[in-house]
């Protein structure tokens, strides 16, 4: 909050005050932070009238801030805390204060810490959650925001990041937002993706440094932390863990596909490693997807498909927990930045023909591509403006078929088909408002694809910790932070994405760190056989969204279509994912209902 005696600031310390745990203040006593936030994730430095805070994972000591804060007192600038943002490891929120540039507020490169705005009487507020915000505000649900929300397969930013709160407003992933001494508010870019050329031999090296520091940011000091150990991805978070000296607890969560072997990898990883306590989760034990529909009890900030399948999602974190691990590594995000995006190809076959061309031919065969689809994706030209508007047009329209090439800006989303006219006519209106004064992340069908890929499923990480939070337990994401992505994004795309290896950054950069009897495994398991069970096992859950649906109070959906969509065997692939946005909205309804009653 700004240091101002405005009315409707003073409303909100009131409100606030006696549900936070900690203040920071302004020198005139007023607040500057406040909340809720474990003692030993932040670290405040100052000198004169200027402050520097980190909030969140890091290792950035009161020395540190202070000489960040000092730059700025020196400078009379804020944005000289671009260079040390990019250069601290971890995953944190930035914060800052002075008397004469006001205040700087910002997250990091990926949606995981993410910030809210709105105004206050005469001036702006932050937050980390959308929800508080709102509700300190007394900003009302948008129920055309909400809409957006039902969109399913594909994403169209900045659309999938807008609140659903009237006059709350995001901060996008890579921009700070400053509020100057009179109050105003604006967003500027602190972060740009690095450009790709970077030989992969280089490049894993440069990986390999920025994994290990972020794991060690995480594990230093500490008795005992956890890992998921289950992919490829996650083995390398649990092998560099066991290397920066960590005491590590693993987690497998057994699957009921009898083609699945993380299991079996997961044993060989230990077996070598000779120092990990490993834990298997048996495959009954581990819920279904759809499981738990009625049983979201922690608010989230916003819908989230962590709804569909919280319950499997959150087994391995419930254990872990269990065990008396603070933080729990995960492996998220290592698809996007390994695997990448098969999208670079639209950009390189301009740039490096004949390597786009074998690509192109490896992949059509890996994915049985239409010739005439991939033909019409290379040649398309359009901006990501023109792009939005054809999404806009093609709402209503059956999702493309599986064997569809990936070369867009997206995958373009879709409205189910039980959305209401008002819903898509809502929906579209918001698109084409949207068209003309929007830019793509990237210049590249490729890297902004990457980038909102991350962005959104961070998103979903987030959810993940505000459930883990109420167990005391920090849900970390190394592959989420800023030194990481950058590290991956600057290797060549032609040597980090290709069908003919799997994941090669980090099987490169792993050498030494995983063992090799699991270093450059081949294999990816999924959960689709759990999702196909749980939408058979759990039809009554679903079913019973239907009665009484909030979303259908609100004129969003028709409960008979839904239902008879829910009553139907669905393809996993296909089908069922268009149910997952509205599940996640009726659920999120829901939920704040009953917590508000």
């Amino acid at each position: 909050m700004p240091d101002t005696p405005d009315k409707a600031v003073e409303d909100i310390v009131a409100k606030a005050r006696p549900h936070a745990l900690q203040c920071i203040p302004h020198p005139s006593d007023r607040p500057w932070l406040l909340g809720r936030w474990p003692q030993d994730t932040l670290t405040v430095g100052g000198v004169g009238d200027a402050d520097v805070a980190v909030l969140g994972e890091h290792e950035v000591t009161t020395a540190v801030a202070t000489r960040a804060a000092t730059a700025v007192r020196s400078t009379g600038s804020l944005d000289v805390l671009d260079r040390f943002a990019a250069a601290w490891p971890g995953s944190f929120h930035l914060l800052a204060r002075s008397a004469d540039a006001g205040l700087r507020v910002q997250g990091g490169v990926v949606g995981v810490r993410r910030v809210f705005h709105g105004r206050a009487g005469s001036t702006a507020v932050a937050c980390d959650r959308a929800d508080v915000l709102a509700e300190l505000l007394g900003a009302p649900l948008d129920e055309d925001r909400l809409a957006l929300q039902l969109l399913a397969i594909g994403l169209v930013y900045p659309l999938n990041t807008v609140p659903v709160w009237r006059g709350v407003d995001t901060v996008p992933v890579g921009h700070q937002l400053t509020v100057g001494p009179n109050g105003q508010a604006r967003t500027k870019g602190w972060w740009t993706p690095p450009a790709p050329d970077i030989p992969l031999r280089e490049g894993a090296a440069r990986f390999a440094e920025a994994l290990t520091a972020a794991v060690d940011v995480r594990t230093r000091g500490r008795s005992l932390v956890s890992c998921d150990l289950g992919g490829l991805d996650s083995t390398a978070v649990c092998c560099a863990a066991v290397a920066v000296g960590a005491k590590v607890v693993a987690y497998t969560a057994d699957s009921r596909d009898p083609l699945a072997d993380d299991t079996v990898w997961a044993r060989s990883t230990v077996a070598a490693l000779g120092v990990v306590e490993h834990h298997v989760i048996d495959a009954d034990r581990v819920p279904l997807t759809f499981d738990g529909l009625d049983s979201v009890d922690e608010l989230l900030d916003a819908p989230s498909e962590m709804a569909v399948d919280h319950k499997r999602r959150m087994s391995v974190v419930r254990a872990a927990g269990e065990c008396g691990s603070g933080p729990h590594l995960t492996g998220i995000g290592g698809d996007e930045l390994l695997s990448g995006c098969v999208a670079r190809l639209h950009q390189l076959v301009r740039t490096h023909p004949r390597t786009a061309v074998r690509h192109l031919r490896g992949y059509r065969a890996k994915y049985r591509w239409s010739r005439r689809r991939l033909a019409g994706q290379l040649v398309d030209r359009r901006s990501y403006p023109a792009w939005i508007k054809r999404v806009a047009a093609d709402l209503a329209k059956p999702p493309s078929p599986a064997n569809t090439p990936v070369l867009q800006w997206a995958e373009p989303p879709r409205l189910p088909h039980w959305t209401t006219p008002e819903a898509v006519a809502s929906v579209r209106r918001q698109l084409l408002a949207a068209a003309p004064v929007t830019e793509a992340l990237a210049p590249d069908h490729g890297t902004h694809r990457e980038l909102v890929t991350m962005e959104a499923l961070s998103r979903f990480v987030r959810h993940m910790g505000q459930l883990a939070g109420s167990w005391g337990i920090v849900c970390s994401t190394p592959y989420y932070d800023t030194q990481v992505v950058e590290a991956a994004l600057a290797v060549r795309p032609w040597e980090r994405i290709t069908p003919w290896r799997y994941k090669p950054l980090i099987v490169e950069a792993t050498r030494g760190i995983v063992p090799e009897v699991s270093r450059t495994r081949a294999t990816k398991a999924n959960a689709s056989l759990e999702e196909e069970a749980g939408l058979r096992e759990h039809r009554a859950r679903l079913l019973a969204l239907c009665e009484d649906s909030r979303l259908a109070r609100l004129g969003l959906i028709d409960t008979v279509a839904l239902r008879d969509w829910c009553m139907r065997p669905l393809d996993v692939e296909t089908e069922s994912a268009l149910l997952h946005t509205t599940v996640a909205c009726e659920v999120w309804l829901r939920s704040r209902e009953a917590r508000h009653l």
